[in-house]
């Protein structure tokens, strides 16, 4: 017996399932004129004028349709609307809709509004079960003040998620992106693309192949090769972040910054940038290379910094602690550094030493004065001090005084002006090699004339004193200016020596 009352339930529970998970006949609401026509089929009802039919909380409004009761579907004619939901409405001329699988195929001058999102095609399949609206044959949807087209793309109702394929155009006041997937929500405005992308606006294009911008914050993030173009300055990286709106921007990692107004290129593996006060800021190994059509100059520091005016024209790069530089005809280090393309000048600060050929030169600060590619004049401030050795012995030829300026025709060192304490201590050598003496001389200012890298002549300005003594007569610490400092073991002799301090 309770056997049996267990059986009965349970026969009686699985018909109840399986008539609740029977889909519900698609019910006409009204009409103007319901008819039967044998030539539509069996089953087949035509309805006419301002029909309403509904299915499971969906309303669909037309002018006519022809309703099949046994398949538990329709078509309908003429200015078509589904009512999905409250903020959900589906337009189109023409559509088919099953009530067994909830799938309505809507055809010509389809648009479906949710809210304030408008998506207009030709045609559009919309599943009630998933809440998945798709298009195939190309689409065009406008939110606020985005519009977006693409070849296909597919609406999720419930999550408000836009997935585009192909051919993908986002457009905005202030930029267009175009890229190959994107993922778009209506409701945060957030937009991921996939592949490669390109956002082209006013103040710059963007280059990258991933990422995620916020059309209602302006905030980005680019990855995988992305580049941005400002100007005449081109950043890249394995990650960008940029906001638009208060100009601040981050890349990391393989970072490479190029200016084609400058001939400079920066790199490095981190870079800051901050257009509300003009800099970008480079730092993790960075170096700079200042392109000559003869040479080029690479520059290494713990950071790098360059100033930009209005039209993102670099005026200025300062280099902080550790700074090294090589080119093949000069070379130097510093604590810090000052480039002004205004002027062509680099000021080293803070124990500077330069070298020029066989020249070592140090003093409290240094300033460098280029053009046409070429250095015109060297400036030495302060406890200015100038080292050669002596090319056929091991002895030290020396300038020193407290100011110093060099001046240069072919990038050749033919005249220092000394200012102030003037001292030199010389090796004097006839034309053959051989050793007359050595000469220290003192006096208040000198003029120094070189030719082939050679001292010729020595002017000595107000209280000169000179001496010419012997080879051996002086001792090792008097063959030494005071404060002497030979730094050659320091000194950059190839690119990658300017890593290493």
């Amino acid at each position: 017996m309770r056997l049996s009352f267990l059986l009965t339930q349970l026969i009686l529970f699985s018909s109840l399932m399986v008539s609740a998970q029977q889909p519900r006949k698609i019910r006409l609401v009204q009409a103007d004129v319901m008819a039967y026509n044998k030539a539509l089929g069996e089953n087949v009802q035509r309805i006419i004028g301002n029909a309403v039919f509904e299915h499971e909380g969906a309303f669909l409004y037309c002018d006519s349709a022809h309703l099949n009761n046994a398949t538990n579907s329709m078509k309908a004619y003429s200015r078509v609307h589904i009512k999905a939901s409250d903020t959900l409405n589906l337009y189109g001329d023409s559509i088919y809709y099953s009530g067994e699988t909830r799938i309505a195929e809507v055809f010509d001058n389809v648009k479906l509004i949710d809210n304030r999102t408008i998506l207009t095609t030709d045609k559009l399949i919309y599943d009630r079960n998933t809440g998945i609206a798709f298009y195939l044959t190309g689409g065009h949807i406008v939110n606020d003040q985005n519009t977006l087209d693409s070849k296909r793309g597919y609406y999720h109702t419930n999550t408000k998620d836009f997935f585009f394929r192909d051919h993908v155009v986002l457009t905005n006041p202030d930029y267009v992106m175009n890229c190959d997937t994107l993922q778009y929500n209506t409701q945060s405005k957030i937009s991921w693309f996939r592949g490669p992308t390109t956002i082209k606006g006013e103040e710059a294009d963007i280059y990258a192949e991933n990422g995620w911008y916020n059309t209602v914050t302006d905030i980005a993030e680019f990855d995988e090769n992305a580049r941005v173009k400002n100007g005449d300055q081109v950043l890249t990286g394995d990650s960008l972040y940029y906001e638009r709106t208060n100009g601040f921007g981050e890349a990391f990692r393989n970072i490479m910054v190029i200016d084609t107004v400058q001939n400079m290129i920066v790199t490095g593996q981190y870079a800051r940038y901050r257009k509300d006060l003009g800099y970008t800021m480079i730092t993790q190994r960075p170096e700079a290379l200042f392109i000559e059509e003869k040479d080029t100059l690479f520059m290494h520091a713990d950071t790098l910094r360059a100033t930009f005016d209005s039209t993102q024209t670099t005026k200025e790069v300062f280099a902080f602690y550790h700074v090294k530089f090589f080119r093949t005809d000069l070379q130097g280090m510093t604590d810090s550094l000052i480039y002004k393309f205004s002027d062509s000048t680099m000021r080293m600060l803070g124990s500077p030493v330069l070298w020029t050929e066989e020249n070592q030169l140090t003093s409290d600060s240094i300033h460098v004065l280029t053009g046409n590619e070429q250095v015109k004049e060297l400036r030495l401030f302060n406890n200015a001090f100038i080292i050669s050795g002596d090319t056929l012995g091991t002895g030290y030829n020396q300038i020193k005084g407290r100011n110093m300026t060099g001046y240069f025709i072919d990038n050749e060192l033919i005249r220092i002006k000394v200012t102030g304490n003037a001292e030199t201590i010389y090796w004097v050598r006839e034309d053959d090699g051989t050793l007359t003496g050595i000469n220290k001389a003192f006096a208040s200012n000198m003029n120094i004339r070189l030719r082939d890298k050679k001292i010729r002549q020595i002017v000595y300005i107000e209280k000169p004193t000179a001496v010419l003594h012997p080879e051996g007569e002086l001792s090792q610490e008097e063959l030494l200016l005071k404060n002497f400092i030979w730094l050659e073991d320091r000194r950059p002799k190839t690119r990658e020596d300017i890593f290493t301090w």
